[in-house]
């Protein structure tokens, strides 16, 4: 009787896999030393996109499995692929192809060595905080994302003993001796909302024992590599700017040290707060684009700054691109190609009449996608930061935060105008 002997049908295919990516190591050696010398357009649209082995598809396919076969207990296919980054493939959680073409694509933007997906930005926050133990202390610029502030208050202090302080980093007369206890330094630079500039390389060089840990999400790879200024660590919202599209919600994190790396590989598994595939091909997707997308979204953002920095409707701008920045000196040192695309403003007239008279600007929580957004952050993305704080910080609802998209600038320029004058109109009456 004919018999489908599948297992040894599966071995032998397996085993035909191995032979033919073992013949492709050095060709695959030869395409990763490649990477690291490529500018960052070409490597967005080719770093983790190379044509797939087996079917020459240019574009990665989306590799749905949850379960992957194995020849024999603990023979793990897939270790010569480089997405797998050595460990095979047996479960999607621990290791996935799709969410290794997008974490090698980051990473090689970001100019690291290893990158780490997430299901969102907070989980890849979330896991930096937990290379800490109990005992340990964060100190953290004293203007970060309100989610990040909430997992500092809400979570990482009661519930795992870690004690958070905060620091204005931008004052220049901080020293080594305030930071000396620091197990952890976390920054923002732009941050959210103000967009004030911290000098990366000075404060990661003030405690060599801290891990630095710079959420990089406003600059965006394009605009800002920490690594290259002194940060052990990079964190990156990719539901903004990385993605762009408003699509998708999804973290990474990013590291040139092994033991950062493993300890990280090792929370994504045991936690599960991983990213979906989907989720990351759509990513890696946006990616491609990136290089393009900031660069014509700095270019509006710039001249809207300039435009409301003369309007009589506003009272304040800021915007690291203008020389009235009080860091604009150390952005244009420490920033490339541009200064971001978020803009944000202290409006003269009612908030609440500007916001509701705007067309092409959408009224929504998020930043750094195509289309253009609007947010009152004192009641939006920080509104769970405490009313002393966010009077400290000047977040008051007065302030509005710009995420400038790719529309033609006549008509977002067109649009402003008129939501200010209606709103200043509206002040007066």
């Amino acid at each position: 009787m004919f018999r489908l002997d599948f297992r040894g049908t599966l071995k032998r295919l397996l085993n035909l896999e191995r032979t033919k990516m073992s013949s492709d190591t050095g060709a695959t050696s030869a395409a990763l030393a490649l990477a690291r010398t490529l500018r960052m357009g070409t490597s967005l649209i080719h770093v983790g996109s190379e044509p797939d082995a087996t079917t020459g598809a240019v574009v990665p396919p989306i590799s749905l499995s949850t379960t992957f076969a194995q020849a024999s207990v603990g023979d793990l296919p897939g270790k010569l692929d480089p997405n797998s980054f050595g460990l095979g493939y047996d479960y999607s959680r621990s290791t996935n192809p799709t969410r290794g073409s997008l974490e090698r694509c980051l990473a090689a933007a970001e100019g690291a060595a290893h990158g780490v997906g997430f299901s969102s930005g907070v989980a890849a926050i979330s896991a930096c905080m937990q290379l800490l133990k109990p005992g340990d202390k964060i100190i953290a610029m004293d203007e970060v994302y309100g989610g990040t502030q909430r997992l500092l208050s809400k979570v990482v202090t009661p519930l795992h003993g870690i004690e958070v302080t905060y620091m204005d980093f931008t004052d220049p007369s901080i020293s080594s001796s305030d930071v000396q206890d620091a197990s952890m330094i976390w920054l923002e630079s732009p941050t959210n909302p103000c967009l004030k500039i911290t000098d990366i390389s000075r404060i990661s060089s003030l405690n060599p024992n801290a891990i630095t840990v710079v959420d990089n999400t406003f600059s965006t790879p394009y605009f800002q590599n920490p690594l290259q200024l002194g940060a052990d660590v990079v964190v990156h919202s990719c539901t903004k700017s990385i993605n762009g599209h408003s699509d998708v919600v999804l973290g990474m994190v990013l590291t040139n040290s092994s033991s950062l790396y493993s300890s990280l590989r090792f929370t994504q598994n045991a936690v599960g707060s991983v990213p979906s595939p989907f989720d990351c091909y759509l990513t890696l997707r946006g990616l491609k684009t990136l290089h393009v997308r900031m660069s014509y979204g700095a270019a509006n953002a710039l001249s809207i700054a300039h435009f409301l920095d003369s309007h009589e409707g506003v009272e304040a701008v800021m915007y690291p691109g203008l020389t009235s920045h009080p860091q604009h000196e150390l952005a244009k040192a420490q920033m490339k190609g541009g200064f971001g695309t978020v803009v944000t403003v202290k409006v003269k007239g009612c908030t609440g009449t500007f916001l509701s008279s705007l067309k092409i600007f959408v009224v929504a929580e998020g930043l750094g996608a195509v289309e253009s957004l609007v947010s009152c952050p004192a009641k939006m993305s920080h509104h769970g930061v405490p009313a002393e704080k966010k009077k400290q910080l000047g977040i008051d609802e007065n302030l509005v935060r710009l995420s400038v998209g790719l529309e033609s600038i006549d008509d977002l320029l067109k649009d402003l105008d008129d939501a200010l004058n209606a709103g200043f109109k509206a002040r007066q009456i």
